[in-house]
């Protein structure tokens, strides 16, 4: 009876996959939104007179605000629930495509599309993944690599759209129309997240699960400060590749369009490798799958400069995508041993921001390199340092203990 008992609570986390599918289907959007302003520069800049250059800095302006307000979404999310969170999130992601899409200065635009829509996609990702890591027990590592799979999808739905409508519409009723199905679309999926409640949390056996530490406890960690080195150095790494390939590709000879595909190989490998690093990391832990998914990364991006035609880098690009796209779920599921579903989060949201960080550095880096030293070398060279050295640093993650239950952590120094 006992054993029925505590069964049950479990199983009714384990069988939350509409939370996943809600999930899922929040950040493909958010993500696909954002990425769909690739396809509007053209038109916006023949229209308004725009240079390409400050329509393209809203992205920026976009990825700098989603970082930080990451930090603030995940500890709002902590506190008042996800659901709130997300609600504010889709409202705004709505508001700010509709108000852009009515920019009537190249600075209106920016602060729309940049700084309240990249407010508005911080929301979703700290808040909705660390919820579903804390409804899950023995599928987490699924879970959270099946959320973040949105994200990988994301460029190859809000795109073709916003493409279709630019073709039928100029671009200020095209954004309009992305802007009032994106509300369409997410805020019923909103009442589909939830807390998980904290009885569920439980250790194995009945037993009562271990205390939780305070969160700036957790932030002062060794275990966070690993988790966050490890997080900007993996995106750091792979993010000079992500961007400068199909200009690498360019330059060996490949024609633009073949070129380009060279970027969709990785998305779908990026989103194969969710899937299948999940199911390892339920299986063997999420620390080993992580260490090895780093590991293939970084000898991956130097492997580009082996190749010097399509088929070449159509391989490449399929391993470099399964490590990339594999890995990044796994920070959550460590966070969730470690630090326990009350501070998720707070803790994800500032991993979040040292990610975003990485991510800004690559492209930055592997520009001034190459326009140092006329190649693209050293930029893959370092990738592939970079990411050694964050293999390095997982090493150092402390152990936990049985079935996931994490340590007791001390203050770094």
């Amino acid at each position: 009876m006992n054993t029925a008992a505590s069964a049950r609570p479990a199983d009714a986390l384990d069988s939350n996959w509409s939370l996943v599918a809600a999930g899922a289907l929040m950040t493909c959007v958010a993500i696909g939104v954002l990425f769909s302003l690739a396809v509007f520069l053209e038109p916006m800049s023949a229209a308004t007179g725009w240079s390409r250059a400050g329509i393209s800095s809203a992205m920026t302006l976009a990825f700098l605000s989603m970082g930080v307000a990451g930090f603030g979404w995940g500890a709002l999310s902590d506190r008042y629930g996800p659901r709130v969170v997300v609600l504010a999130g889709t409202v705004l992601l709505g508001l700010s495509t509709v108000l852009a899409s009515r920019a009537s200065t190249l600075l209106e635009f920016q602060l729309f599309y940049g700084v309240m829509m990249g407010l508005a996609a911080g929301s979703f990702f700290a808040p909705v993944i660390a919820t579903a890591a804390s409804w899950f027990d023995r599928h987490r590592s699924l879970a959270v690599s099946l959320v973040s799979a949105g994200m990988g999808v994301a460029p190859m739905t809000i795109s073709p759209l916003a493409a279709w409508l630019v073709t039928h519409y100029d671009w200020r009723t095209a954004q309009l129309i992305i802007g009032i199905g994106a509300w369409v679309v997410l805020l019923p999926a909103v009442w589909l997240i939830r807390a998980a409640p904290r009885t569920a949390h439980a250790a194995p056996g009945g037993a009562a699960p271990a205390p939780e530490m305070k969160i700036g406890q957790a932030l002062r960690s060794r275990a966070f400060l690993v988790l966050g080195i490890t997080f900007f150095a993996c995106c750091a790494a792979h993010s000079g590749p992500i961007f400068h390939t199909v200009s690498y590709a360019i330059g060996c000879g490949l024609p633009t369009f073949a070129a380009v595909t060279i970027y969709s190989m990785e998305g779908a490998a990026g989103l194969g490798g969710r899937l299948l690093f999940g199911v390892l990391a339920d299986r063997l832990g999420a620390k080993r799958v992580l260490v090895a998914g780093l590991l293939i990364q970084a000898f991956a991006a130097a492997s580009y400069l082996l190749v010097n035609r399509l088929g070449g880098f159509y391989a490449v690009a399929i391993v470099f995508g399964l490590a990339y796209g594999g890995v990044m779920p796994l920070y959550a599921v460590l966070a969730r041993d470690y630090f326990g579903p009350r501070i998720l989060g707070t803790v994800l949201g500032a991993a979040s921001m040292l990610s975003s960080l990485g991510m800004a550095l690559g492209p930055v880096l592997g520009g001034w390199l190459f326009d140092r030293y006329g190649s693209y070398a050293w930029m893959y060279i370092g990738s592939m340092a970079v990411g050694l050295g964050a293999v390095a640093i997982a090493l150092t993650f402390p152990r936990t203990g049985a079935a996931g239950k994490a340590p007791r952590l001390q203050p770094a120094g």
